[in-house]
């Protein structure tokens, strides 16, 4: 039988039979991954499987998220992020780096070795981290941002990183591999160095990288010249590839073109010696604003999610329990270190750029671990002499078992963390002293713009609201709001609902916003009730719990499209509005 079919049946059917359970245990798709990999670990060494050769092929998933990472950035956006991105991710590579160095030095390890272990160390998971804010939606939250810039600028580190690396070099290591022919650093972990080098196009990169023997300032032009082709490329010529490949009419020949561009960008990049995935991602960049971007989006995500996938296998597959159970102590008690560390830092950091509660928690554990680019950089260190293999060996280990720990920090968020500050927050709601004729519940994008017409047609509004983030900037502009739960009875009674004239629903929980209209339609009968409908089966929820005035956004934006679409198709703009004024009666007709 084919090697190659029995290991892709292998790897799948692990994936296929360990996630779902994880995600139904509520510990996401990556430990379900990881759990495969240990399980599969004992196999893949029985069958003799290079799992290290097969991880440097799954880490081309990270090339991929980057570049859809970067579809979802315009570049004013991230041109917003700039301070995050220099000043969070500058400090949290810097600080977390000396930090792990000088803990290092108080074991007795020199400085250049110290400071090889902190670089190291500094780098954490973009496939762990980013597929996990993904998947738990926290990807917009202040937290996903933070860890966002700090991912982004980690990635952009290596490039230095690999070339300062060399300069630490141990000389009694140099001798011993210059006597011994170079054999020890190739012997070190089945050619982990040369492997490594080969994916991410460092100065290593086994003979993709082509300006390593150039001089500094040609190098460098070479490398802004490859940056420049990425960005013209993908301003000026995707268009014209994409319009010449739609002329075949074939789905599977748009997604072939799709992995050409990311692979050629990836290809290109390691030739100029830049990372693939910073490369990616500026494709990314440069084409969020293009009309293929959806198409591009669902071509590359299934390949994405496959190959993320074999790489969390791959990890938990390349732990050497052996080594483990003979250095238990020594090892598990550097990761503990390794976690407090970078968890601390970021934690500061956060606190300092001004990323709000719970949210520096979210940062601060899921940045916590080492990374994948903690491989690339500890094969590097070895084939350069500058880290003992036995220093290295133990090392992966604390890698590997930080990452594996990743997961679990999520779910300590996710189920201590979070909840904590969310009952903070609602047992310390605002003391109301004013009231109303309209009482509005949320103060998001449709309250607010519901608020903001009362008020300039002279009516009082009381505002309940139980974001404090979103209340302090409504402060700021002179706006009467107030923190609480606007399901909570007692706020309403505060509120003055007894003598209101109005409610205005618009929470961003959809069962609450039902609950909320049944109540008041039960105890306050008097009161007119509008409220937003999430789509059409919320619409029907509303209209039992007793509300007749049901606005949904989703609906109301689709007439008014439609009513603009035929006036731009000539139609008089009185007569358009006789077919939406017909449509939107038949819809309020269907609810009687």
């Amino acid at each position: 039988m084919d090697s190659f079919l029995l290991l892709a049946f292998i790897f799948l059917a692990a994936g296929v039979a360990a996630v779902p359970i994880a995600t139904r245990l509520g510990l996401g798709s990556v430990l379900g991954f990881l759990i495969a990999g240990i399980f599969l670990g004992p196999l893949l060494q029985t069958l003799g499987v290079d799992v290290v050769s097969i991880q440097h092929f799954a880490e081309f998933g990270v090339v991929m998220m980057l570049f859809l990472v970067g579809l979802e950035l315009q570049p004013a956006m991230l041109w917003q992020m700039r301070s995050r991105l220099l000043g969070l991710g500058g400090l949290q590579v810097t600080l977390t780096a000396l930090g792990v160095m000088g803990a290092a030095m108080l074991v007795g390890q020199p400085w250049n070795i110290s400071l090889a272990i902190g670089l190291i160390a500094a780098m954490s998971s973009t496939a762990i981290v980013l597929q996990t804010l993904n998947e738990k939606g926290l990807m917009r939250s202040d937290g996903g941002q933070a860890s966002f810039s700090v991912l982004l600028f980690q990635d952009i580190a290596v490039i230095p990183m690999l070339a300062f690396l060399p300069l630490l070099a141990i000389p009694e290591l140099v001798e011993l591999a210059a006597d011994a022919g170079g054999h020890g650093a190739e012997a070190h972990g089945d050619g982990h160095g040369d492997a490594h080098g080969d994916d991410h196009g460092g100065d290593h990169g086994g003979g993709l990288n082509l300006v390593e023997n150039l001089p500094g300032g040609l190098r460098a032009l070479v490398t802004v010249g490859a940056i420049a082709a990425v960005i013209l490329g993908g301003n000026y010529l995707t268009r014209p590839i994409f319009r010449y490949v739609d002329m075949a009419q074939l789905r599977e020949l748009f997604t072939a073109t799709a992995l050409v561009i990311v692979i050629g960008i990836a290809l290109l990049m390691m030739l100029v010696g830049l990372s693939p995935a910073l490369g990616a991602f500026v494709a990314g960049v440069v084409l969020a604003n293009s009309e293929y971007r959806h198409e591009l989006e669902s071509d590359i995500d299934p390949f994405k999610g496959l190959l993320l996938g074999l790489f969390f296998i791959t990890v938990g597959a390349g732990i050497d329990f052996l080594l483990l159970s003979e250095n238990i102590l020594a090892v598990l008690a550097m990761t503990v270190v390794l976690l407090a560390i970078k968890a601390g830092v970021i934690f500061v950091l956060c606190v300092i750029f001004g990323v709000p509660g719970s949210d520096r928690w979210l940062a601060a554990l899921g940045l916590a671990q080492a990374g994948e680019f903690g491989f690339v950089l500890l094969s590097f260190a070895v084939a350069n002499n500058v880290l003992p293999d036995a220093i290295a060996a133990q090392l992966l280990l604390v890698v590997a078992l930080s990452m594996l720990a990743t997961p679990a920090l999520f779910i300590l968020f996710d189920r201590v963390i979070a909840p904590r500050y969310s009952a903070a927050q609602s047992a310390e709601p605002d003391e109301i002293d004013v009231t109303g004729s309209i009482i509005i519940a949320g103060h998001g994008r449709f309250g607010g713009s519901g608020n903001r017409m009362l008020l300039s047609a002279g009516y009082k509004t009381v505002v309940l609201d139980h974001s404090s983030r979103q209340l302090d900037m409504l402060r700021t502009f002179g706006f009467k709001v107030f923190f609480g739960d606007a399901t909570r009875p007692d706020l309403l009674a505060a509120a003055g609902i007894a003598e209101a004239r109005m409610l205005v629903v618009a929470i961003d929980d959809r069962e609450q916003a039902t609950e909320l209209v049944r109540y008041v339609t039960a105890n306050y009968p008097k009161v007119y009730i509008v409220a937003r409908a999430y789509s059409r089966d919320h619409v029907y929820e509303l209209y039992a719990a007793g509300c007749r005035d049901i606005i949904r956004e989703t609906f109301d934006g689709g007439v008014r499209a439609g009513r603009s679409a035929m006036e731009a198709l000539g139609m008089n703009p009185i007569d358009a509005q006789r077919p939406s004024k017909h449509f939107e009666a038949r819809a309020r007709a269907a609810l009687a």
